[in-house]
């Protein structure tokens, strides 16, 4: 399993790199974040040995477990999950990047939890772009006002967007990833403190290529890099 994956890492990053060229980007500017939920430390050892350095985690019970496992290796964690709140003072310091900060009350939480850790919460705000009522994620009309808030959190930074796409094809997915960037455009030269909107967390296996093509610059690939979840 662990050559397999390793194949699979190398070919998830010759198809990222092709897609950014074709967009007339650098594939310098696109992460490949390895989503490893549910798959043991060995399948992450496997990625990282073939050349991953960021890997993503969606609990933060399982972060913990594989980060002890693996402590000798250099690699940038992500929470890519939801996060409850009262997790957050272990999220600030297990993870490097928290993707999916959906509201105000959880910003505070980390904030928080980062000032009596003497360090500072990274986070990116997740978009309910599709404005889907089963999925978490600020509406796309109550983002500036989310940024106007946590701009005033001294331990929080924010370093851009994070939307899950809505299930359909590759176009409406495509559609979805074009919204986002649009979104962060207008409001980048809002001029925050502790807010810099570098960073668009969008697309997975089935559609990275075309996030990539929309300005994606971390995607979160599971099934492409470790095969199908049991």
């Amino acid at each position: 399993m662990t050559t397999e994956v390793a194949d699979r890492y190398r070919a998830v990053v010759e198809r990222a790199a092709a897609a950014a060229v074709r967009a007339g980007r650098r594939p310098a500017d696109v992460r490949v974040v390895a989503a490893a939920k549910s798959f043991g430390a060995d399948a992450v050892r496997a990625a990282v040995a073939a050349g991953a350095a960021d890997v993503g985690e969606n609990y933060v019970q399982e972060a913990r477990l594989k980060q002890q496992q693996l402590a000798p290796l250099a690699i940038r964690w992500h929470m890519i999950g939801r996060l409850q709140r009262n997790k957050a003072k272990h999220a600030v310091s297990l993870f490097h990047l928290v993707h999916s900060l959906d509201g105000f009350e959880l910003a505070q939480a980390l904030d928080q939890a980062a000032q009596r850790a003497g360090t500072t919460a990274t986070c990116l705000i997740e978009v309910n772009v599709g404005a889907e009522r089963t999925k978490a994620g600020i509406a796309p009309d109550q983002l500036r006002g989310m940024l106007e808030q946590t701009a005033m959190l001294s331990h929080l930074q924010i370093r851009g967007l994070m939307t899950i796409q809505p299930p359909g094809s590759a176009a409406e997915s495509r559609k979805s990833f074009a919204r986002l960037r649009a979104l962060r455009d207008r409001l980048d030269d809002l001029r925050l403190p502790n807010v810099q909107l570098k960073e668009l967390s969008m697309g997975m296996s089935s559609d990275f290529e075309a996030a990539i093509a929309e300005g994606a610059t971390l995607v979160r690939i599971g099934t492409a890099i470790f095969g199908p979840r049991k």
